[in-house]
């Protein structure tokens, strides 16, 4: 896989400094950056052509140009802000696809902030009209289990939400909450009252057989998120949520974007002199240009050990997210989130999100 190298361009102060130039953006897996964001985002990629992000370890202020972007995954809870920004994307000629976690928790009062489920769903139609089928990819993700949760429940919740969905997407997402691993996740669901249950492999074997069952009625592809358990025998795959295979097959026409993943395309193949069709090679991607694409291992190594994702760069900042969701990993807490929102409408184009 191609790589992208640092190159020097001015801040809008005129400093020059090194900036990393990538073809790929992920926004974000951080933050919900459609949400919240969207305005400052469009704006640093329109307007100013670069931002800035903090690295959540060492602190560190690095920089991003978008001169070469030519492909953006969005990742959102709420992504009805990115409507009114769509023709900024394609005055850049820049491809999408949105990774939309649709989930119902609404009951429960798990996700405070977001729209209700119906006018989730509403977003979730009105986006495929506009970027078309395949675009948009229902997450249910995480899947918590508590003393009122149960699979039934789970089960019941998605069904209703797929079945609105029929039509609209391809695939359904799904990870199950590994609560354990999480401190803070722990703190914020008992100081929540909230009574949780970790999944153990019995019960996600039993969840994953029962939503094979349920989507003989629907035909979606499914997939689990950095999941390490093996669930194939129910047909559930292991995604790549920033997938070099779902983007080949939505912008196989941009060139630039098809050499940085190492694709090349070729004809379909004839009948051989026994009448016989030649075979496709393994992982041969059909296109809609009537021919087919095979591309090179993407994946980025960089990321957890059992994601798929391919590589990008990702522009968002933990503790900035204000959904309020109960199970949130990415903030140290709720205050903070909210503090750095404040921060950001004070200088909403700053070069960072939170207006630093």
């Amino acid at each position: 896989m191609a790589t992208w190298n640092k190159q020097k361009f001015p801040r809008e102060n005129g400093e020059l400094v090194d900036m990393q130039v990538p073809i790929l953006v992920s926004a974000s897996r951080s933050t919900d950056i459609p949400a919240f964001y969207a305005d400052w985002f469009f704006y640093r990629l329109d307007k100013a052509g670069y931002s800035a992000w903090t690295n959540p370890f060492n602190g560190v202020k690095s920089y991003v140009s978008y001169k070469n972007t030519r492909f953006i995954v969005f990742w959102s809870k709420n992504p009805k802000p990115l409507l009114e920004y769509l023709p900024i994307l394609e005055k850049h000629k820049i491809g999408c696809y949105i990774q939309y976690s649709l989930n119902d928790y609404e009951k429960e009062k798990f996700e405070k902030n977001v729209p209700s489920v119906s006018e989730r769903i509403n977003t979730f139609k009105l986006l495929v009209e506009k970027l078309g089928y395949g675009h948009v990819i229902w997450r249910f993700d995480p899947l918590v289990l508590t003393d009122k949760i149960s699979i039934d429940v789970l089960l019941s919740k998605i069904e209703n939400i797929g079945n609105q969905l029929l039509g609209y997407t391809e695939k359904l997402v799904f990870s199950f909450a590994d609560i354990l691993s999480y401190r803070k996740v722990q703190s914020n669901l008992q100081k929540a009252d909230i009574h949780y249950i970790d999944w153990n492999e019995q019960q996600m074997f039993e969840f994953a057989e029962r939503l094979s069952e349920l989507n003989k009625k629907w035909n979606y592809e499914l997939a689990t998120c950095g999941e390490k358990i093996n669930l194939s025998d129910f047909g559930v795959k292991k995604n790549r949520c920033v997938d070099d295979e779902l983007i080949i097959r939505l912008a196989y026409d941009d060139k630039i974007l098809m050499d940085y993943l190492n694709v090349t395309q070729h004809p379909l193949p004839q009948n051989n002199l026994f009448g016989e069709l030649e075979p496709l090679p393994e992982g041969a991607i059909m296109l809609p240009n009537g021919k087919y694409a095979v591309h090179g291992d993407n994946r980025d190594k960089g990321q957890r050990m059992f994601c798929g994702c391919i590589k990008s760069k990702d522009i968002g900042e933990y503790n900035t997210c204000v959904h309020g969701c109960e199970y949130c990993y990415a903030n140290a807490s709720k205050e903070l989130a909210f503090k750095n929102l404040q921060a950001h409408k004070e200088h909403p184009f700053a070069e960072t999100i939170t207006g630093k």
